[in-house]
């Protein structure tokens, strides 16, 4: 069983900067792959990056590539999202995943199969 907390959301202009954190607990957190999905209000939960064990493979979807940096901590059980230059399309509940059977990255959400809890990230014009 793996238990996982999302922070760093809240309210920002356009243009500004959000970190958003996951820590993780339960399992040995260096095993697996995790990854950042987004889901703005009526749409599909879609993933936004992702990285393998140790943080050396990462994978971006074409609406953040540039914008977002995913990385993380392992003796920290954490994985982070620096997101900067955010626009008002941005805004969405946003959740780490693990892919506790892998230890490599995937785009599609069915690879994944422990979710936070999500945080909203809202960024105002």
């Amino acid at each position: 069983q793996v238990q996982l907390v999302e922070s760093g959301g809240g309210l920002v202009q356009a243009g500004g900067s959000l970190r958003l954190s996951c820590a993780a607990s339960g399992r040995t957190f260096c095993s697996y792959a995790m990854g950042w999905f987004r889901q703005a209000p009526g749409k599909e939960r879609e993933f936004g990056a992702a990285n393998n064990w140790n943080g050396g493979s990462t994978n971006y979807a074409d609406s953040v590539k540039g914008r977002f940096t995913i990385s993380r901590d392992n003796a920290k059980h954490t994985v982070y999202m620096q997101m900067n230059s955010l626009k008002t399309e941005h805004t969405a509940v946003y959740y780490c995943a693990v892919r506790s059977h892998s230890l490599v990255a995937s785009t599609y959400r069915y690879a994944y199969d422990y979710w936070g809890q999500g945080t909203q990230v809202t960024v105002s014009s």
